[in-house]
């Protein structure tokens, strides 16, 4: 496996302990995508340095960790400006990944259908356009790996005018695709649909195969689901569409957010989003505003939401002293207090539940159905005089 260290930088808006947090979720990441993690680097700044991120200081002890333990790999908890990676890639000589490419390189090896492949290369191509100068140098070294896959590896001929060729085709052929599964959503008729949302890795894929009894890929890594999975279920005699899409993350980069358009087609046009939560994460409420905000971005902020708290056979409950001035964390609730502070804040239907271990499954039914049939009977008033 290559090695790669991190970096990342602590400014006014975030605490040391929310960076380490996110560079847990980085290594993560990249071990997903294949990377060993090795060490972390971290410098408090108001701001990132505009050439090179981090300060002078920080750049030469990067450099001589990296000579010194044989460093495959430099990866950033940012997106990087193609400045910023044309100084690094020079001061470091060494291969740099910034946040946005190592996702995408995650989207690259996931990608096993054909529409996912033309969104990820659609993305990649987008990410690459504005980045053309420094990536020359790496198509001549025809170097592979972790975040060189894809498009422009085999590609030395590449430049500015072939690659906005292909973003035009490739955005051509997407909505062709477009066009062919807004036409299929149509002939569901009106049957209520019901979408799984929320961050990556929270256990959307296990529910829904427990709910349609289905064999949809699960796997506690990053991104194991990105293309949209549509089941019929039926409970009791109400039936329902459920859609389980791909997850969302801190900073998703915008390209795929544009490119998964019609992926995320499904979350804007349900009746209902089943926001599904890791109860057992320590950083779960921010994992919800990240959810909230992508909504909000997509355009699916106005749906109902039925918040659905999983994993809580992994949740771990911390006793806090009674004596500490430190203000109290998730993680110093009990479940029964969790449960009934998040029934006091918001006025949304939530339920807590383990899907692995099939933990007020039960409820999870009953509580859907309620919901469906009463949308159901207000398109069908017929089929509910009948039963």
């Amino acid at each position: 496996m290559e090695r790669a260290v991190f970096v990342s930088i602590v400014t006014p808006e975030v605490t040391m302990e929310q960076v380490s947090e996110y560079l847990d979720e980085l290594q993560f990441l990249a071990e997903t995508a294949g990377v060993e993690g090795d060490k972390r680097f971290i410098q408090r700044m108001e701001r990132a340095n505009s050439k090179s991120y981090v300060g002078a200081g920080k750049l030469e002890e990067i450099k001589t960790y990296i000579l010194e333990n044989e460093i495959d790999l430099v990866i950033f908890d940012d997106e990087l400006s193609p400045s910023q990676l044309r100084n690094l890639d020079r001061e470091l000589n060494c291969r740099i990944l910034d946040r946005t490419n190592l996702i995408l390189d995650i989207f690259a090896q996931r990608a096993k259908t054909a529409y996912a492949k033309t969104q990820v290369e659609l993305a990649q191509y987008q990410y690459l356009l504005p980045r053309l100068t420094r990536m020359w140098t790496h198509l001549e070294r025809q170097r592979g790996g972790i975040g060189m896959r894809g498009p422009g590896e085999s590609q030395i001929e590449t430049d500015r005018r072939i690659i906005l060729d292909k973003i035009s085709r490739l955005k051509e052929h997407l909505r062709k695709i477009d066009r062919q599964m807004a036409s299929q959503r149509g002939n569901r008729g009106n049957l209520v649909r019901i979408s799984l949302v929320g961050y990556t890795n929270v256990g959307k894929s296990t529910i829904m195969n427990l709910l349609a009894k289905s064999e949809v890929f699960a796997e506690n890594k990053l991104f194991a689901t990105l293309d949209t999975t549509v089941r019929k279920v039926v409970i009791e005699n109400v039936p329902f569409l459920l859609s389980d899409t791909v997850g969302f993350i801190r900073k998703l980069p915008h390209q795929l957010v544009e490119s998964f358009k019609s992926t995320l087609d499904e979350v804007r046009e349900a009746d209902i989003l089943m926001h599904v939560v890791d109860i057992s994460h320590p950083n779960f409420e921010e994992q919800i505003r990240v959810v909230k905000q992508t909504l909000h971005d997509i355009g699916a902020a106005d749906k109902p939401v039925y918040m659905v708290f999983n994993k809580i056979d992994a949740y771990e409950y911390v006793e806090q002293d009674e004596f500490s001035l430190d203000e109290k964390k998730a993680e110093n609730y009990t479940l029964d207090e969790l449960k009934k502070t998040w029934m006091y804040k918001e006025n949304t239907p939530a339920i807590f539940i383990s899907a692995r271990e099939k933990l007020h499954i039960d409820k999870l039914r009953n509580d859907l159905y309620k919901m469906v049939a009463e949308i159901h009977a207000g398109r069908w008033p017929f089929d509910n005089f009948l039963w």
